[in-house]
Order: C-alpha cells, then sequence, then structure tokens
C-alpha cells in the first residue's frame, strides 16, 4: 500500500514532542513490512544545515488561501528508507518556534491544503492519507470538500490520529470564509460550541479515526479526559480505535547508545550501576546504595506533578534520590528549584531539555515515577523499561495498557489508580521494598528487560486498519 503520513513535526527534522518520534518511526516500520510510506512535514527554519544540506528541491506551486494564492516550495530527503517532503514558505515557517504563533491557524491551513496540492506535483499516488493532531486535521476536511472526485484522487481513504485531544485548534468562526475559503453552507461541519474547531471537522470527515492507545481511545469519551470532545466522539464512536504506540529500539537501546556511561543488556546488567553512579555524579549527589527516582517531564499539571509536590519529601523519607530533568510552569520548576536546595545530596535538577541527559536518567535511575492525571499513550515508561528501569505509573491512557503491576504475575513496574497522593507514595513505598529484595529487584529489572515495544506490532496494526478500509 502507498499511505502518505502527514504531521507538523518528525525526527529527525523538528521534534517539540511524542508527535515527532511517532512521525519519524512508524512510517519507517510500515515500510520494513513491505510497504510504502511518505511524510510530509513544513520546513521549518530551525531544522539543523546538515540535514538542509541533504534535502533536494524538486518543485514550487501555489496554494488557495481564501482568497489569496501562497507560494509553496518541495523539497525531498530519505532517512532511514522514508522518503519524507518537506514543504516550504518562509512567510509561514521562517521562524523561531514550531508553534505559538499569533497566525497558528493560516500556518497549518495553508499547510493542510499544501499536503493536497501536493498530489499534483510528486509520482506518488497513495492509497490512505493518515493526519495528526489539530494541525493537519484539516487535511480530510478539504479532502472531502474540494478533493474527493478531482481526477487523481481516486480511492483515497483518511485517517486522522488523534495525540492528544487537549489541543484542538479552536478559532472564531470568521476563519471559515477569511482563511479557510470554505463555503458558508459547511459551517455546521466545522463549528463545534460556537467555535470552529480543527478536530471535530477531521472526526467527522475522516474516514477513520484512531488515538494512541487502547485504553485513551475509551477514555477521550467520557467528560473527565475529552475536553469537550466527547459529544462528538460518542457520535462517531464507530470509525474510532486506539493503537498503542511504540519506540525506536535502535535508538533506545541501552547495548549501544553512546550517552550513557556504560553500555549494557539483559545478559550483562554490570553497566547500569555504573550508569548510575555517574548520574549521582554528574548531577551532584553524593554516592550511597539509595535508589534513585528519575523524572524527565513537562511541567504542566496533567502530568501529575500536584501529586509529587504534595509528598515529595515524604517519599525522600522513605530513602529515595531524585534526578529531574524538565521544564514548564513556573510553580513546578520553582518547586523543584526549592527542593534542590534543601536537599543538595538527595535532589538532582536540571531545567530544560537536554536529550543526553534524559538518557542518562533513563540508564542511571532505579525507578521512573508518572503519575500522570492524563496520558494518551506516554513513550518515557516504554524507554525506561528499555534500559532496565522500573516505571511507578497512575493508571491511565497508554500508562494502564504498558505497566502492569509486580505483585502480578508477569508485572512489569508498579502502579496505582486514584488520582491521590498518597496512593503514589504507597505505589513508591512498595518498589522500595522490592529493591531492598535484591533477588526479586534483579528479575524485575530482568522483565523489564525483555519487554518489547519497538514499532513492528503497532506498524502491523495500522497496516490492517489501512487494508480494512481501502
Amino acid at each position: 500500500m502507498n499511505i502518505l503520513y502527514t504531521a507538523s513535526e518528525a525526527i529527525p527534522y523538528a521534534a517539540s514532542g511524542g508527535l515527532a518520534d511517532v512521525a519519524g518511526s512508524l512510517p519507517a516500520a510500515i515500510n520494513a513490512l513491505g510497504h510504502d510510506c511518505r511524510v510530509v512535514i513544513p520546513y521549518y527554519s530551525q531544522i539543523r544545515q546538515e540535514l538542509k544540506d541533504q534535502l533536494s528541491y524538486v518543485t514550487n506551486f501555489t496554494v488557495p488561501v481564501a482568497w489569496r494564492n501562497q507560494y509553496c516550495g518541495v523539497f525531498t530527503g530519505h532517512v532511514n528508507g522514508v522518503t519524507y517532503y518537506l514543504l516550504d514558505n518562509e512567510y509561514y515557517f521562517q521562524r523561531n518556534g514550531l508553534y505559538g504563533f499569533y497566525d497558528d491557524a493560516e500556518r497549518f491551513i495553508f499547510f493542510s491544503r499544501a499536503v493536497l496540492e501536493l498530489l499534483h506535483y510528486i509520482d506518488f499516488h497513495p492509497d490512505i492519507i493518515n493526519a495528526n493532531d489539530w494541525q493537519t486535521a484539516l487535511v480530510p476536511v478539504y479532502f472531502d470538500i474540494f478533493y474527493r472526485y478531482q481526477q487523481g484522487y481516486e480511492d483515497i481513504k483518511t485517517v486522522f490520529t488523534i495525540h492528544n485531544i487537549q489541543y484542538q485548534g479552536q478559532y472564531g468562526l470568521e476563519l471559515i470564509n477569511d482563511i479557510m475559503g470554505i463555503p458558508l453552507y459547511h459551517t455546521d461541519l466545522l463549528s463545534y460550541d460556537g467555535d470552529v474547531n480543527f478536530m471535530k471537522s477531521a472526526i467527522e470527515t475522516a474516514d477513520r479515526v484512531t488515538t494512541v492507545s487502547p485504553s485513551y481511545a475509551w477514555e477521550i469519551l467520557d467528560p473527565w479526559y475529552s475536553h469537550g470532545m466527547d459529544r462528538e466522539l460518542v457520535h462517531k464512536q464507530y470509525k474510532l480505535s486506539g493503537i498503542l504506540n511504540g519506540i525506536d529500539t535502535n535508538i533506545y537501546d541501552p547495548a549501544t547508545d553512546k550517552c550513557i556511561a556504560k553500555n549494557y543488556s539483559l545478559n550483562n546488567k554490570l553497566g547500569k550501576s555504573v550508569c548510575k553512579k555517574k548520574l549521582l555524579d554528574e548531577m551532584g549527589m553524593s554516592g550511597g546504595k539509595e535508589p534513585v527516582i528519575g523524572i524527565v517531564s513537562r511541567f504542566v499539571s496533567h502530568k501529575g506533578l500536584d501529586l509529587i509536590k504534595y509528598v515529595f519529601e515524604d517519599i525522600l523519607r522513605a530513602g529515595y534520590k531524585f534526578a529531574i530533568l524538565g521544564s514548564g510552569e513556573k510553580i513546578y520548576e520553582d518547586f523543584f528549584e526549592e527542593m534542590h536546595y534543601r536537599y543538595p545530596d538527595r535532589v538532582g535538577l536540571r531545567l530544560g531539555f537536554v536529550p543526553e541527559l534524559s538518557r542518562k536518567i533513563y540508564a542511571g535511575a532505579d525507578m521512573f515515577l508518572m503519575p500522570s492525571q492524563s496520558e494518551p499513550c506516554g513513550l518515557a515508561q516504554m524507554i525506561a523499561l528499555r534500559y532496565g528501569t522500573i516505571p511507578i505509573v497512575r493508571e491511565t491512557g497508554g500508562l494502564r495498557d504498558t505497566i502492569h503491576d509486580a505483585g502480578d504475575k508477569g508485572g512489569n513496574g508498579f502502579t496505582f489508580k486514584s488520582y491521590n497522593a498518597h496512593d503514589m507514595l504507597d505505589a513508591c513505598i512498595r518498589a522500595r521494598a522490592y529493591y531492598d529484595n535484591r533477588m526479586n529487584w534483579g528479575a524485575l529489572v530482568n522483565t523489564a528487560l525483555r519487554q518489547d515495544f519497538s514499532w513492528t506490532n503497532s506498524a502491523k496494526q495500522y497496516i490492517s486498519l489501512y487494508e480494512d478500509i481501502h
């Protein structure tokens, strides 16, 4: 099958979150199974120069944006067996950052329309177009309204994937005529609760809707998780399914990772203790036998940081150290800075995002804490397992699908159900008791290192979905 996978970011070109990991890994896994999956993303200014130097110019064309026609250049590159198309417009994408601009709606309206116009100019006819999140949600919408019956677009089916339902692309109704260029008689298709809602219109028009874990697929039918989209999703539930994300097991491999102090594997785990010692040294904590909890996260409330704040010192008293990396809301940055100041030999902190240090935390920590209020899929818990680091998670979304409590046969971590700080503390205390029994802990680390969260199984499920609708 031919699949065109379109997203607002993809490794190695541009990344701000988990979407980039998916868009950079899933197409390669699909291609490894004998299909042709190609990726379309914007040509951002901050793409590394060495990657820009490897791109080839293809052509250019104009894209209708309501009453305007905007230039679009096309460049192509090849990474890991995948063909990438990068769509260039300096007015929209020559900026310092990927998102957060006053005209984000117009930028991604242009991009969504350009993805479809691109098919006139390249020698590739997709059977499936898979759009992702609100930034490309208008691809199935434009296809349904303007392209479905055009020559060259026959038999194309569309899939829309929700990575995070919190961000829906909500704007004023004036966009419909002024920017989107869609006739006003389609207002009912595009509007939701009095606004234009990109995600809602994609759910209406796409042939299938997927999300990034089976649990998240049924959670978002509940108002608690859906950010208002539950009414639409319940109505279109027959389209909805959840496919668990994977991780790139070649990138995240303790046996070959050059970022960590010493490589190790299931058959030779000695390197993990070396990684722990080096991590403690790098983060300014004295040595010792205490277990280390790693946290690599955006500092935002839905990551469960309020629970951590509430019982943080209780966890320290249970005999833990922390290695913390992240940035975000000031209230959480200030809290972790205070804890680091008060307990410098127990709390290591680095504000910001340092990919090399995140690898060192995955490899050097004993446990990895993710008490999320909501988590569509989560990749960090899978990466932690890949490095033999035991997750402590709340049972929500993809965390529920990937982590099972060590109290059960075959468990690979420690879980708690309620969004409650003392339930989280109890999971940490149970993990400490396991850690103190070296035989039990060694068996648990072996279980973690045996886990397989590669993209192969997920890719097979996506292919099955594509074949089902085509």
